[in-house]
């Protein structure tokens, strides 16, 4: 099975008696946010390998400006876990604790407190200043300071969906237990069209397993809520795909909308998931018009050395005149013959409450959808 993103897999988990210490142990205590939360569970369980805790200045520097480690491990996205100057103040001491409502999930041994490049970060990750962005929206309202070191975890937060959360070490034995060497990983934030289930489809054909993984988290509004995308996933698993070569498991943690940056961290992860490929579409992790649609094709080329492959697809569309899904590549027949998968009009649709045409999405899986008062984030 392919090696973890540096070589092996983190843990940084309290268990036992030394999570009993670190339970009763005394220290400062911050509440952190959900978010948060997240990102210490996937850190702590090897989702994030190498990383083993929240980046210092050293080394958010370097991924901003670099997209490597200070040891030269490819990583893209800065992973922060910011603070107000007044929660900077209180800080003593060289470790604190950190919780979610008032419950106690990690310890932290403080590296260093500095103050975020915020102009700095949104310009290199995200290519642009606009305020528009969201993820240069997110950047900007980050607090002032941020505190960087290793984190160990004591009690991970509750999840949504348990059954779907599952670790880098538990998807590596499932994939094991299924015989499965080749795995081709996909990410998604959004529900499954024609157009999705024949990209999955095609990659599956050189591959001995489909990895399913849509985002769970914090996501822009008008995006597809969570439930809504598993079970809209769910019933595309069960009415669409041999059953021995598909399995789905949920990523928690928020989208950037990065772009071709994103593309990378997506990757990496899956990377330490198991996967041996991953599954690169048009516009991957875009939004707007704020990258070319292949930029997330074209900056895999800067990363000889990230060992997942990737599977490259360009736009496909159903064509009239074919009968069939089908790319620039593989058509001979004007766009006048093309129903584009056009993200904005099925949303449209659904918001009126019809089911998108069967030539677009599975009937199984509009009526999973429209079953929702709401399916959006609001």
């Amino acid at each position: 099975m392919i090696k973890p993103h540096g070589g092996k897999l983190i843990k940084r988990i309290a268990e036992g008696e030394e999570k009993e210490r670190l339970l009763r142990e005394e220290g400062f205590e911050l509440e952190i946010s959900k978010e948060h939360s997240q990102e210490i569970k996937n850190i702590s369980n090897g989702l994030f390998s190498p990383l083993e805790g929240f980046l210092t200045e050293k080394e958010a520097l370097s991924v901003a400006n670099t997209m490597r480690l200070p040891s030269g491990i490819a990583w893209t996205i800065p992973i922060l876990l910011d603070v107000s100057e007044e929660e900077k103040n209180k800080i003593k001491g060289d470790k604190i604790f950190l919780t979610l409502n008032n419950k106690r999930i990690a310890l932290l041994e403080i590296e260093d407190i500095y103050k975020i490049p915020k102009e700095l970060i949104a310009e290199k990750v995200y290519g642009t200043l606009d305020p528009e962005h969201p993820g240069v929206a997110r950047t900007m309202e980050l607090k002032d300071y941020a505190v960087g070191g290793k984190i160990t975890l004591i009690e991970a937060p509750p999840s949504k969906f348990p059954e779907y959360d599952l670790s880098p070490e538990e998807t590596r034995a499932e994939f094991e237990k299924r015989g499965w060497e080749k795995i081709v990983g996909f990410q998604t934030r959004n529900v499954p069209h024609l157009g999705h289930e024949f990209v999955q489809k095609a990659a599956l054909t050189v591959v001995d397993g489909l990895f399913i993984n849509p985002i769970i988290g914090k996501k822009k509004k008008g995006d597809f809520k969570d439930e809504v995308i598993l079970k809209a996933y769910e019933a595309l698993k069960e009415n669409y795909f041999p059953k021995d070569r598909i399995f789905l498991s949920i990523l928690p943690t928020e989208m950037r909308y990065a772009g071709p940056r994103e593309a990378i961290h997506h990757a990496i992860v899956r990377k330490n998931f198991g996967c041996t490929h991953f599954i690169v579409g048009r516009d991957h992790a875009g939004v707007g018009d704020y990258y070319h649609p292949y930029a997330a094709h074209e900056i895999f080329k800067e990363f000889p050395d990230l060992e997942i492959e990737p599977v490259i697809f360009r736009a496909f569309f159903y064509c009239k005149k074919c009968r069939a899904i089908a790319s620039d590549k593989t058509c001979p027949h004007g766009p006048e013959h093309h129903i584009n998968f056009a993200g904005k009009v099925m949303r449209k649709m659904i918001t009126e409450g019809k089911q998108p045409p069967e030539d677009q999405m599975r009937p199984e899986v509009s009526k999973v959808i429209v079953s929702f008062d709401n399916p959006f984030v609001e």
